[in-house]
């Protein structure tokens, strides 16, 4: 086990969570995200592998929902049959039986993409599938991630606090943009290792790199692809809360940040995933046009919308032909993405996952031992028809969750976590190695559940609201 300077930010939000509590101290949970690049410990024992700091912190976040009255019931509750936590869990159990029999079974038969660091020491190289280290690794990553969601699913399920989940989205996407100007402004003033303090983790770091004569905006994170991930996902929150919520100036300040960082970050797969979102949110507000439930405010929005899209698309198209730099950029980012050496490297893991999903009679190789460029052939080519079944369940589930409590605030923020974690779906469709979507998509799908079963557990009476604060409360 290995200390590093990182390590005594997760100490600090470890204490904090104890001092104030999982709801008034939510921000300082949620607050670690950014820090992508950040360890709190690494495990050289473990193929190098990293705890991040969200990883550390949640153990503890988890502990306190298990500690609480009642927490292994409540916890249990939490993944009661066909709930969402139901289907996570099967998801779960696949995963560790495929990542620990997989790759004996069906050990030489395809070859494979690993995902192990012992392997891929020089570059990604094709070998014959067999046990690795990444089975070890991505299987304790997988389960970090869905202890996430129980807990934070648990907590906010017992006590709903929309306030809380506002608050720490706020300080997250404030620390985003934050570090986002620090990397870029470090970089300019001539001390590009200004935030290596941060940038901890064993991962590959890409953090000077230029696109078209333009630093690319890292931030807290590794490379500006996860920078731009990540921010999408952010994108995806306050795009919704601005739609919906009561005007205000800090929501349409964190709205602004979130999509500086997008466009920003320069990050091909960022604006794949913003188009996808978009595209996908005008699909939503016509839905809720032709139920007849369009405000005033949303059909103001999305004329705005298809108008902007459309000068947008003009502006675009014109400067492409007519301004070389944005030619170049153009063609760096997204034009010519496809035909790049990366490009082609990425397509190739994708068709090696699918042969590989082939080649095991459809029920993967095991959890850890594919690397992919897509989220559906990676989780195809790890947890074959069984395991991304059950996965699909898992966010149908989720997604279908009911934002109807009674709150009005509360529904929003449901709504916006819905949408949120859509853009991370989004997003790891041309993306994602691993069949993982992520802590942070777990965390705002755990409040996703959270949040509107305790309508379901307290049905929605006026008389009654304040009982279910007291009860959430003790």
């Amino acid at each position: 086990m290995e200390i590093v300077p990182s390590t005594f930010l997760a100490l600090a939000a470890i204490a904090t969570l104890f001092a104030i509590g999982p709801y008034r101290g939510f921000w300082a949970f949620v607050g670690l995200a950014p820090f992508g690049a950040a360890a709190a410990l690494n495990l050289p024992a473990l193929g190098g592998a990293t705890i991040g700091q969200m990883e550390l912190t949640l153990c503890f976040v988890l502990l306190i929902a298990a500690a609480s009255p009642g927490g292994p019931d409540r916890l249990a509750g939490t993944v009661r049959p066909y709930q969402p936590g139901f289907w996570l869990l099967m998801v779960i159990l696949y995963g560790i039986i495929s990542a620990a029999f997989f790759p004996r079974v069906f050990a030489g038969q395809t070859e494979i993409f690993g995902l192990s660091r012992d392997v891929n020491a020089d570059r990604i190289i094709s070998i014959p599938l067999g046990p690795s280290s990444g089975n070890i690794t991505q299987t304790f990553y997988m389960l970090l991630s869905a202890a996430c969601f129980l807990a934070v699913a648990t907590l906010y399920r017992i006590r709903p606090d929309e306030k809380a989940v506002l608050t720490g989205l706020i300080v997250c996407t404030s620390i985003n943009f934050g570090l986002g100007l620090i990397d870029v402004i470090s970089s300019f003033v001539g001390m590009p290792d200004l935030l290596d303090p941060i940038r901890t983790a064993n991962y590959a770091m890409a953090t000077q790199h230029t696109m078209a004569g333009i630093k690319r905006m890292v931030g807290g994170m590794p490379e500006a692809s996860a920078f731009g991930a990540f921010s999408v996902i952010l994108l995806g929150f306050w795009l919704h809360y601005w739609t919906v919520a009561p005007r205000s100036r800090v929501v349409t300040a964190m709205f602004a940040m979130t999509g500086f960082c997008v466009l920003r970050s320069t990050s091909s797969g960022a604006y794949v995933a913003l188009i996808g979102l978009v595209g996908l949110y005008s699909c939503w507000l016509l839905w809720v046009a032709a139920r007849g439930a369009f405000s005033r405010r949303v059909a103001g929005l999305l004329v705005w919308m298809i108008v902007g899209t459309w000068l947008v698309g003009v502006a675009v198209v014109t400067s492409y032909h007519l301004v070389p730099p944005v030619t170049e950029f153009l063609d760096d980012t997204l034009l010519n993405k496809l035909e790049s050496d990366s490009g082609i490297e990425r397509m190739s893991w994708n068709i090696q996952a699918y042969r590989n999903f082939m080649d095991t009679w459809m029920v993967g190789a095991g959890l850890g031992s594919v690397r992919a460029s897509n989220w559906v052939m990676a989780c195809l080519g790890s947890l074959g028809i069984i395991g991304t079944g059950c996965y699909v369940a898992f966010l149908v589930s989720m997604f279908r969750a009911p934002a109807a409590t009674g709150n009005q605030t509360r529904d929003h923020v449901i709504q916006a976590l819905k949408v949120a974690c859509l853009a991370q779906v989004v997003a790891a469709m041309p993306t994602a190695p691993t069949p993982n979507l992520g802590t942070i998509f777990f965390i705002l799908a755990g409040l996703v559940v959270g949040l509107s079963r305790s309508t379901v557990m307290y049905p929605v009476a006026p008389a009654r609201g304040l009982a279910v604060r007291r009860l959430g409360a003790a």
